[in-house]
């Protein structure tokens, strides 16, 4: 089945109306499809066509939004890369993808040798394209990044298909609204950010693009340009109540989803005095984000809710029976939102389906109605603020310092960000704890990837299998008290 692309639909249907909005600056329907034209041609220049993919590193930006429509137009992937992670992080990412044509914000462009700058991209001298904006709907659009426990990079490719499905998933949890304008404050190499920018395209709404996530001009976005809902996680919530004073919100804004973990009840409490409607919800790239979320009229945020409508959800155990509801064991999914498979890894997508089912390989369990409660995130795997951070990563690169003959990074709670990364070291002969730990992670991983405290051990504890005991290790950090809360 062949598909329009919904910005050219936009501007035959509502020209006039506002589709983007970035740093006070807005496009309509009919200026967001011209700019795509354009930048549609210096593709078709350039030789881009089926299949080709392109690499970016950036921020969000309305240029972002100008390629991804754009290289849909041509049938190229899209595939972004995190803009927080550092050059020897994202070498092996592009050596995967293979791209065809990378781009970069000009800011980044010596994280990413070769890049071309994403702003000096487009032709200027360009005529509008001439090619049908039009597509088949199982087109890979997207590649986006996402690592195993074993911090292995994976793309899970995304089809238009599976955008499409979640937008109508969601819209129909949600209820109907004639415009939605979508908070974009998640970066659109996420997931979720993709998700806000298809969404507010399929549905003839706006996407008000921030670059970076900042109360203030979230609250302005709230109260003064009319934003309808927005996607949290529960730090960023907290400082949008703290911004505005818990000041009552207009009864312009709908609601807000509140991923990226659990949300604490003492928050969930004060949003709603504040009037604003926060839903749980859990999701992951592999499902195009969403696959449950609160209903609105039945949010009490002691779930992540029910499966969204056309999903399944099912808990099994560790022979892949289906278990009982209150039991617990291992998330799958099933739907038409999931992905096509991990980009160049048939032995990865062969393990992460089963008879149709997505192997998750995230721990929860389902109530009588239905909704999900996620247990842990993967065996192993640390969140941080929504940022999923793996511990083998972290030790690969404590495992070179000289000093360090091996380590385990384990995740502690945080009223702030959630958990926080503590790295146990065990040390060579004759050295001490080295000071420059953290200076040392830096120049390997992103700020957010690098622990909060190190702490040195004359051995790791091991069970029977000889395997590093993890669940000892937190103890043990949250029983000293500076890894206690509020440290």
């Amino acid at each position: 089945m062949r598909v329009g692309c919904p910005i050219h639909e936009g501007a035959r249907r509502h020209p006039e109306a506002e589709a983007l909005r970035f740093a006070g600056r807005g496009w309509t329907f009919g200026e967001l499809d011209g700019e795509v034209a354009r930048w549609t041609a210096t593709l078709e220049a350039r030789g881009m066509g089926q299949g080709d993919r392109v690499a970016l590193l950036s921020t969000s930006h309305p240029a972002v939004t100008f390629l991804f429509w754009a290289l849909g137009r041509v049938g190229a992937v899209f595939a972004p890369l995190n803009a927080r992670l550092t050059r020897a992080e994202l070498e092996p990412l592009v050596d995967a993808v293979a791209p065809r044509l990378t781009l970069a914000l000009e800011p980044l462009r010596d994280r990413l040798p070769g890049a071309e700058s994403l702003e000096a991209f487009p032709d200027r001298e360009a005529a509008s394209s001439s090619r049908p904006p039009e597509w088949e709907a199982d087109t890979p659009r997207v590649i986006l990044f996402t690592s195993g426990t074993t911090g292995r990079p994976k793309g899970a490719v995304l089809t238009e298909a599976a955008f499409r499905a979640s937008c109508r998933a969601s819209a129909l949890n949600l209820g109907p609204h004639p415009a939605p304008r979508w908070l974009g404050t998640l970066p659109l190499f996420h997931v979720g950010g993709l998700a806000m920018l298809t969404r507010t395209a399929y549905e003839g709404g706006c996407l008000l693009l921030h670059e970076r996530f900042d109360a203030d001009a979230v609250n302005r976005a709230i109260d003064v340009e009319g934003a309808s809902h927005a996607s949290f996680v529960a730090t960023t919530l907290e400082r949008v109540l703290d911004a505005r004073a818990d000041r009552r919100l207009p009864d312009t804004f709908r609601c807000a989803l509140i991923g990226g973990g659990p949300v604490p009840t003492a928050l969930l409490t004060r949003a709603r005095a504040a009037g604003l409607r926060a839903l749980q919800t859990y999701g992951l790239t592999e499902a195009c984000s969403q696959v449950t979320t609160e209903r609105p009229d039945e949010a009490d945020g002691r779930t992540a809710g029910p499966p969204l409508p056309g999903l399944e959800v099912r808990i099994v155990g560790t022979d892949g029976a289906t278990l009982a509801v209150g039991q617990e064991g291992d998330v799958e999914v099933r739907g038409s939102t999931l992905m096509a498979g991990y980009w160049n890894q048939p032995d990865a997508t062969r393990d992460a389906f089963h008879d149709g089912w997505l192997r998750t390989r995230d721990v929860g369990v389902t109530d009588a109605r239905g909704r999900l409660t996620l247990l842990s995130r993967r065996t192993d795997l640390i969140v941080r603020g929504g940022e999923n951070l793996y511990p083998a990563e972290i030790e690969a690169v404590l495992a070179n310092h000289p000093a360090i003959a091996e380590s385990a990074v384990v995740g502690v709670p945080e009223p702030h960000w959630g958990e926080v990364p503590v790295a146990f070291v065990v040390l060579r002969p004759g050295h001490v704890l080295p000071e420059d730990l953290d200076a040392w992670c830096r120049q390997s991983l992103a700020r957010f990837k690098v622990p909060a405290h190190f702490v040195a051990l004359e051995t790791l504890p091991r069970n029977a299998m000889s395997k590093v005991e993890r669940p000892v290790l937190r103890k043990r950090a949250m029983s000293q008290a500076v890894f206690q809360a509020g440290s």
